[in-house]
């Protein structure tokens, strides 16, 4: 019966194309801007590392004024980030599996041979460790040898992109590159890797670009090297020398621990713990110890990775799409109620309420598919729009199968219930009322 009721209904479609338009017209544009706002709420909530965020860990201790929080307006929150002094004596630890500190510098990248015109690029300072945290792929070479992390040594990590701008894409391994005056030997090259948020770093924008360049972090005293992420300080100090920059209470680096089990996680918790009442007793670190151990799930939250306001003009999307779905019940009576004296002489000659129910239900989902595929066609133009006005929306406005997928289902469904009422009014219809009409 599912296909004879399919045909009926294709059928009932076909007769009154204006009016079948119209409906998926109506529920087609709710879906587009629902869809639209949920395609960046659902892409920006996605766990971007799902196989091992609960292990990946964003590490805080509260370093901030004894007089006042970091947050006021969440003060139980310590600081995003740690201080130098603070991040290098957590790498003495011997707890996690892995560990990074880091932050961001930029470099100009030179040409002796002037084949290249010069250009700026942004690195990630941070230790050989990052790379196997953060499952870094690699199309040439790898990350640089441990000793780097702890002597000081010139070499250097490209992206796929800056290598096709320097080396043509060739294998570059043991070439060196010029930045500013110095020259640095790459140790490898990293294949396309952009996650869809830069979780390992979440200062300036979730959506950021990843660098152009990887570096040990190493190198950061003798090379003196510019903060290019975000830096805080809560006092006033005596900044004369780069050595007074790194001694200082500011914060500026972001460290991250993989940490796998429990018993690892229990066992750092304690190590930090007792770090900080070394610090005190030091008279640093004033404030309540607050300690915090972040996995990515918890630090996108902590972040406001997706923003209040998105929830909201969500939920506005909504509320719009159940208005085009009280102005399709409207429209789907009026359609099936102009049938009711086919309706009438199909139940005179033995159909049943129910055949009847089920036949019109059938046909209110045919047009809840063929809104839906409106729907997407409206999604896409507004996420189009989306990435026209915001340039770092481009990895996270898009449709892909599954929300295409998604944006039919909500739409049938939707369709569905809008076509409750009027099917139950058609099934009411006294066939004798409308049969002495005719």
């Amino acid at each position: 019966m599912f296909a004879y009721y399919l045909r009926l209904g294709w059928k009932s479609l076909r007769r009154h194309p204006a009016l079948t338009g119209l409906i998926m017209l109506a529920v087609g544009l709710g879906v587009g801007v629902a869809m639209t706002l949920f395609s960046v709420h659902y892409t920006m909530s996605l766990d971007p590392i799902p196989h091992k965020s609960d292990q990946l860990y964003a590490v805080r201790i509260d370093s901030w004024s004894p007089e006042e929080p970091y947050n006021d307006e969440r003060p139980e929150e310590p600081p995003w980030q740690l201080t130098y002094r603070d991040a290098m004596a957590l790498l003495e630890s011997d707890v996690p599996l892995r560990q990074t500190a880091m932050f961001k510098s930029v470099f100009s990248v030179n040409d002796d041979a002037g084949e290249i015109k010069p250009f700026f690029v942004v690195s990630r300072m941070a230790q050989r460790d990052f790379f196997g945290m953060f499952e870094v792929p690699f199309l040439y070479g790898g990350p640089w040898n441990a000793s780097a992390d702890v002597n000081p040594e010139q070499v250097v990590v490209l992206s796929k992109e800056t290598n096709d701008k320097v080396f043509g894409g060739e294998d570059s391994v043991g070439q060196l590159l010029k930045l500013g005056d110095d020259y640095f030997t790459v140790t490898g090259v990293i294949d396309e890797w952009q996650p869809l948020i830069k979780y390992y770093d979440l200062n300036n924008s979730p959506m950021g670009d990843t660098e152009d360049l990887f570096m040990p972090i190493s190198i950061t005293p003798t090379m003196e090297l510019s903060n290019d992420g975000n830096t805080n300080c809560w006092k006033r100090e005596d900044i004369n020398t780069y050595e007074d920059r790194l001694a200082s209470e500011c914060i500026w680096l972001q460290f991250w621990a993989e940490l796998p089990t429990s018993e690892m996680r229990a066992r750092y918790q304690d190590w930090l713990a007792a770090y900080v009442n070394e610090q005190k007793k030091l008279g640093r670190l004033e404030r309540p110890m607050n300690n915090r151990l972040d996995d990515v799930n918890a630090w996108m939250e902590v972040n406001e990775v997706v923003p209040e306001d998105l929830s909201a003009l969500l939920g506005l999307a909504f509320l719009f799409l159940a208005v085009c779905l009280f102005n399709a019940v409207g429209l789907l009576l009026a359609r099936f109620l102009a049938k009711a004296p086919v309706v009438a002489l199909r139940r005179a000659v033995g159909a049943s309420k129910r055949a009847i129910f089920s036949q019109h239900l059938i046909e209110v989902a045919l047009i809840g598919v063929g809104g839906g595929l409106v729907g997407i066609l409206f999604a896409l133009l507004g996420l189009a729009g989306l990435r026209g006005l915001v340039s770092y929306l481009d990895q996270v406005a898009v449709l892909n199968w599954t929300l295409s997928g998604i944006a039919i289902g909500i739409a049938v469904i939707a369709t569905l219930l809008a076509g409750i009422y009027p099917t139950w009014r058609i099934c009411r219809v006294a066939p004798s009322s409308q049969l002495k009409t005719q």
